[in-house]
């Protein structure tokens, strides 16, 4: 049976791992995410009866990382130069020439010219296989050790596809980058958190890959293009061209508008192909990059202390324009945050008309003074979110007074309030019509209510029609209401129905994270479900109860009373309460023991994978961290304990082993 076993978990992680290559690098999924999360499930449950047989490069764990205090630097096998840059065709051609000087006139030149994607450069090295580290690039010689974060991405992969020339070892470099809907839907969040959103998408890629925790790095959804190799064996490629198909070959996402250029006349069409084009694509570019094909001709070429003088950048200048600000107006995001929007004179912007841009917040347009009347200069951040970039001075005239933030919400009329510390004024109206469609959405998804069947499509002709004002108007939709609305038959109707029916008993812990209370994520939710048991319990906690939670603190607390304190919120609990909706949580265990106790893991333990001992230990009320400090109360030890085990004994940190640490938990 073992040996089933372990033959039906390599079976399932190559299965997964071509269907990783297809969906994230080529675009050609085989698959529905359904059956892709059936095999993950299956190949997770596997591996959780043989936590001996889990190996780094498994599918499974892509955000296995555990939160660093700080990344450790690593050396790069040879340096990272980064490329000079120009911005005319002139400069452009004055490249080419020095090629030819350098090279004799008589060669004939080709060059790559690849789209200069904006974003973080990283090092991926692969050992027998097998993704062994990613690094930052860094000042160029060595950069920051960031592995479980890129892990995270899906379009690198954690093991090299079978080749015929039996590549081994490999340092890809590319880039990392995020989309711009993913972008724009990211600052939202950010915004309606009362957080200061990214300036573009590359600093929010940089900063995604440069977190401390890789599971939000894993929510942002990066993605990557690699471009080159800072070494590979055996090395069977004699131009660049061909070392972009080997990587593909291998499984990593080269990007497919890479253009071999037999001469320079056509670098320069590609030049002005994509001088507009490249604003018709999902993600950032800010121009291009030209190498020279040949490995030899490189060689010859050579470098700078700074710069390779094979390659070269060629720059796109970002457009500005000047503008009017006709009046400023606020909208309502579905967090309830209150931003306000510039509502500008139509101006052409890279390609487009421009007649709104967002101001953020009240303290952004005090810092820059804007004010309905004046003349403005604006930009699109990163080609697509227009931005107010400042406020032109108009000599000899008269500016209209300050602007003034609302007392109550534009659409529903509630007052607003700013907690202390926060850049974002709020609607804590749940009933709010501007965030009811969002609100459906997050109640309906997967970690939430889990309601398959009800998308965007569904959700905007409910609302639309009046047919749903709140989460407990979906329980009383009806067949014969349903198959009303477009593009939805009865059978799919009864089948949104039936997943309607079943979320009623989701549980109280994904019920809170459904309800969309600001700052109350999955894992707070999960806290508060396991301290409190029921929504009854968890309505009744005043601030300093719900602050003294572990986990919880002053944001948390701030945002449930605030929720609390709503009528309407507590009219719609009791609706929901009314319908059906499970409310409570059994307790598990008996009782919460080990409440407010801390827990480190390290080693391999007999009896429990990881994450089992790791839920064993929350369902009682601990909570487990990932370094040992002078707050740690145990360290549980298995086989094989790392430096963790020499820390819990130089700080007197009490040790467990695996026997001991089944007495606690079974009491």
């Amino acid at each position: 049976m073992p040996d089933r076993d372990k033959q039906e978990i390599e079976r399932l992680r190559r299965e997964i791992r071509r269907h990783d290559v297809l969906y994230y690098s080529l675009d050609r999924p085989e698959i529905s995410d359904r059956e892709y999360d059936r095999l993950m499930k299956s190949l997770k449950e596997l591996e959780s009866r043989h936590a001996e047989w889990i190996v780094p490069d498994s599918p499974s764990q892509r955000v296995s990382g555990a939160v660093a205090d700080k990344f450790p630097s690593v050396a790069h096998k040879s340096p990272m130069l980064s490329l000079d840059n120009v911005y005319t065709v002139e400069e452009l051609r004055e490249f080419h020439s020095r090629v030819l000087k350098n090279l004799g006139a008589d060669k004939e030149v080709e060059y790559v010219v690849e789209l200069k994607i904006d974003g973080l450069g990283v090092a991926l090295t692969y050992e027998d296989g097998a993704f062994a580290r990613g690094a930052t690039r860094g000042d160029g010689k060595s950069g920051e050790d960031v592995t479980a974060n890129l892990k995270t991405i899906r379009s690198i992969p954690l093991r090299l596809s079978a080749d015929e020339d039996g590549i081994r070892a490999l340092e890809a470099r590319g880039e990392v980058y995020m989309d711009r809907k993913e972008f724009v839907a990211l600052n939202e969040k950010r915004i309606a958190a009362g957080e200061t959103p990214f300036a573009n998408p590359r600093n929010a890629a940089a900063g995604s890959v440069r977190l401390l925790d890789p599971s939000i790095t894993a929510s942002r959804r990066l993605n990557i293009f690699v471009y080159a190799v800072g070494g590979m064996e055996p090395m069977p490629c004699k131009t660049h061209y061909e070392i972009l198909q080997k990587l593909k070959s291998l499984g990593f996402r080269a990007n497919p508008q890479a253009a071999l250029c037999r001469n320079f006349d056509e670098v320069l069409r590609m030049v002005e192909k994509w001088r507009d084009k490249r604003r018709s694509l999902s993600y950032d570019v800010d121009g291009l990059v030209v190498k020279v094909n040949s490995l030899r001709f490189q060689e010859e070429l050579g470098s700078t202390a700074k710069h390779p003088r094979w390659a070269v950048a060629y720059k796109y200048e970002t457009e500005k324009a000047l503008t009017e600000v006709l009046d400023i107006v606020c909208q309502v995001g579905r967090t309830g945050s209150i931003t306000p929007v510039a509502v500008l004179r139509p101006v052409q912007v890279s390609g487009s008309t421009v007649g709104r841009a967002t101001l953020h917040n009240e303290d952004e347009i005090r810092r820059k003074d804007i004010r309905v009347g004046d003349a403005v200069e604006i930009e699109k951040a990163g080609e697509v979110i227009p931005k107010v970039v400042r406020v032109v001075e108009s000599p000899g005239k008269k500016r209209r007074p300050p602007f003034a933030m609302p007392e109550n919400c534009p659409e529903c009329g509630t007052p607003i309030y700013r907690a202390e510390g926060e850049a974002a004024w709020r609607c804590v109206n749940s009933s709010c019509p501007a965030q009811l469609k969002e609100r459906l959405l997050h109640f309906a998804s997967r970690n939430a209510m889990d309601i398959d069947h009800l998308g965007t499509a569904v959700v905007d002709q409910l609302v639309d029609k009046k047919t749903v004002a709140d989460f407990s108007g979906l329980y009383s939709l009806t067949l014969e209401g349903l198959v009303s609305l477009e593009r939805l038959a009865e059978k799919s109707g009864q089948n949104l129905l039936d997943a309607i029916a079943r979320s009623k008993t989701a549980g109280f812990a994904r019920l809170l994270f459904a309800l969309g209370i600001r700052h109350v994520g999955q894992r707070a939710a999960s806290v508060l479900a396991r301290t409190f048991h029921s929504m009854g319990r968890l309505m009744d906690a005043g601030f300093e109860e719900l602050e003294a939670v572990h986990e919880i603190g002053p944001a948390i607390a701030e945002s449930l009373t605030a929720y609390f304190s709503r009528q309407t919120n507590r009219d719609e609990i009791r609706r929901l309460h009314e319908v059906g909706v499970v409310m409570a949580e059994e307790r598990k265990g008996g009782t919460g023991r080990l409440q407010g106790k801390q827990f480190v893991l390290t080693g391999a333990l007999e009896k429990y994978s990881r994450d089992e001992a790791k839920e064993k230990i929350q369902s009682l009320g601990g909570r487990v961290t990932s370094t040992v400090s002078n707050k740690t109360d145990y360290v549980v030890a298995g086989a094989d304990p790392g430096s963790k085990l020499d820390k819990a004994k130089k700080l007197g940190v009490k040790i467990l082993s695996e026997s001991e640490f089944e007495d606690i938990v079974k009491g």
